[in-house]
């Protein structure tokens, strides 16, 4: 393989000195150097040729035993030093202190038609930061992290991509469901690729252990590589740096909430400073729209995580950036005036990217009510968020309220329910809706063509994920290399994936990884 390596996280930011992989605290130091795991019989399972081209490799490379080696950790790229990056806290709104790369080692970082990316295996070894784990991962949440990556990308969510997923050949021992129930599964590693992999949690470490010079050398770094924009000086430079990450964390969430994608766990460790989709461990899609849904089993009584409640997560865990920058700036006034324009922005901006769901082109003051109308409508019956959206771009202009109803019909998991004051609240909004295209400029055909720019047909639900996941427990990847197919164009028709546009069947909705994940998944 050739690849031209450009190092200069581990080159440039201090190191611990301690090069062994025995787990401890870490202090003055933004990483450590570790030896990933050898694996005792690897295969490449799927490789994303898309990604292979950014950072570099050829078909050839991919399918070369350099390749295999490297990117399963069997053996270390020459000349390069793997590391796992120190950082810290708050999960569950708790302040967990120092986490780290528990499970991942950052193998490399290469510059590619001048674009730099650091290339990363989840999976592949014990670091000083796995605390109680064992650095591995499994077949079943490598599946879910490799397809996501790649799904939420060509959605145009902002992500980190995964290059490869590929089986280690040695069994995992997990509790999947963390009720003493341990069982042996499949191991995998996925190589994940993103300009950088660091998080909101590098700089609350350096902040909390009061080691302002290493938080100032972090902050300096990250801004001469991937903010190169901000040309400031001074303490200016960081607080444009603060206003850059909340834009790009705001963007991020946005949309999240246009696709119906929920993290389960957004955690100030799994927010990266780019805003880009991080951590794909007990995420799922909301089938029917539900803002108080989350994926995650140990969120599931208290729902910090829930689908509505994301916006408001992202604030606070840019509140703990913020308090973890302000030694650098000593003026909490610029830092609260960014905070407070996250609110403002994020609610007109949500309202408008509504809107553009809709086919609303020229806002008016009454489409807040149209807005609000519909969140509450989709709420009263169980009604899929995906295949709705999908399907109003089959209303026209001339429809009548019932016939854009039966338009809809397919999106409403329980037809049948659609009675009476159900009825009613659909017919309303809808009238509302049908006068309102009638204000617009656009034909029918031209706002259905928008619409599905922004409504995607297929999105990877959990059931989806699952069943590629038994088939690959089976070493079948059939349905595994159909999903990734099939999501590369999610906004196309694509009738041979058809089958794939459908509700949440029946049997998914309590059966273990089909509906809700724990964080061992």
């Amino acid at each position: 393989m050739k690849l031209i390596i450009l190092d200069t996280f581990n080159k440039e930011l201090p190191a611990d000195e301690n090069i062994t992989n025995e787990i401890r605290n870490v202090s003055k130091a933004c990483f450590s150097f570790v030896t990933p795991r050898s694996p005792s019989n690897p295969k490449v399972i799927h490789v994303t040729k898309e990604v292979a081209k950014l950072v570099g490799l050829s078909e050839a490379d991919t399918a070369s035993s350099d390749f295999l080696d490297v990117f399963s950790g069997k053996k270390t790229h020459p000349n390069t030093q793997p590391f796992a990056m120190n950082y810290a806290g708050h999960q569950f709104g708790n302040w967990a202190g120092q986490l780290g790369d528990g499970r991942a080692i950052n193998l490399f970082e290469v510059n590619h038609r001048s674009k730099q990316w650091m290339l990363q295996l989840k999976g592949a070894g014990k670091t000083p930061y796995s605390r109680r784990g064992d650095g591995l991962a499994v077949l079943r949440s490598s599946i879910r992290e490799h397809l996501c990556s790649e799904a939420m990308h060509h959605l145009g969510v902002p992500t980190t991509r995964s290059l490869s997923l590929i089986t280690t050949g040695d069994q995992v021992l997990r509790d999947m469901l963390y009720d003493g129930h341990p069982d042996y599964e499949k191991g995998a590693v996925v190589c994940r690729v993103a300009p950088t992999f660091i998080r909101f949690g590098n700089f609350e470490l350096f902040a909390a252990q009061n080691d302002i010079e290493n938080l100032k050398r972090l902050a300096d770094y990250t801004i001469k590589y991937h903010f190169p924009e901000i040309t400031t000086k001074g303490k200016q430079k960081y607080i444009d740096f603060f206003q850059a990450v909340t834009t790009s964390t705001k963007k991020l969430i946005l949309g999240w909430q246009r696709v119906g994608f929920v993290h389960g766990v957004m955690n100030t460790d799994n927010m990266s400073i780019l805003g880009l989709t991080i951590d794909y461990g007990p995420y799922g899609w909301t089938d029917d729209y539900n803002p108080n849904w989350t994926p995650n089993t140990t969120d599931a009584e208290g729902k910090r995580y829930r689908f509505g409640n994301q916006p408001n997560i992202a604030l606070w865990n840019l509140l703990q950036l913020a308090n973890a920058l302000y030694p650098l700036i000593e003026d909490a006034k610029p830092l609260e005036t960014i905070l407070e324009n996250y609110s403002n922005e994020f609610q007109s901006e949500f309202k408008k990217m509504i809107l553009e769901k809709l086919g609303i082109e020229n806002i008016i003051t009454t489409d807040e009510n149209l807005v609000n109308q519909l969140l509450t409508t989709l709420q009263e019956v169980e009604t899929d968020m995906t295949i709705f959206y999908r399907l109003l771009a089959k209303v026209s202009k001339k429809d009548s309220p019932e016939s854009a109803l039966e338009k809809l019909n397919f999106a409403f998991y329980i037809p049948e329910s659609v009675t009476n004051n159900t009825k009613e609240s659909w017919l309303y909004w809808l009238s509302l809706y049908i006068i309102r295209l009638q204000e617009e400029t656009l034909s029918d055909e031209a706002r259905a063509t928008k619409m599905n720019k922004v409504n995607p047909k297929y999105v990877l639900r959990n059931y989806m994920a699952q069943v590629a996941i038994e088939a690959a427990d089976n070493e079948d990847y059939t349905v595994l290399n159909e999903l990734y197919e099939m999501l590369l164009k999610p906004y196309d028709e694509q009738p041979k994936f058809e089958k794939w546009f459908a509700k949440r069947p029946d049997w998914a909705r309590t059966k273990i990884g089909s509906s809700m994940l724990s964080c061992s998944s």
